[in-house]
């Protein structure tokens, strides 16, 4: 397995516990905005961060998704 597919899981697994969703809920979520293209995009920053970070991150790219 990649280290993009790893670090795609690792990010899903720590929005879902971050706001108590199901891997269904997250996932589907995460399909709707396009989370998993701006992670594989956005790979060689978005590893460096902390966990907390990247799913502050997440929720500002959802937001700004929303907007539109």
């Amino acid at each position: 397995m990649s280290k993009t597919v790893h670090f795609k899981v690792f990010c899903l697994e720590r929005y879902k516990s971050e706001h108590h969703m199901t891997g269904e809920e997250t996932f589907h979520l995460f399909k709707k905005y396009g989370i998993l293209d701006y992670i594989t995009s956005f790979y060689d920053v978005l590893h460096t961060f902390s966990d907390k970070y990247i799913v502050a991150d997440i929720d500002e790219f959802i937001a700004a998704r929303q907007k539109v």
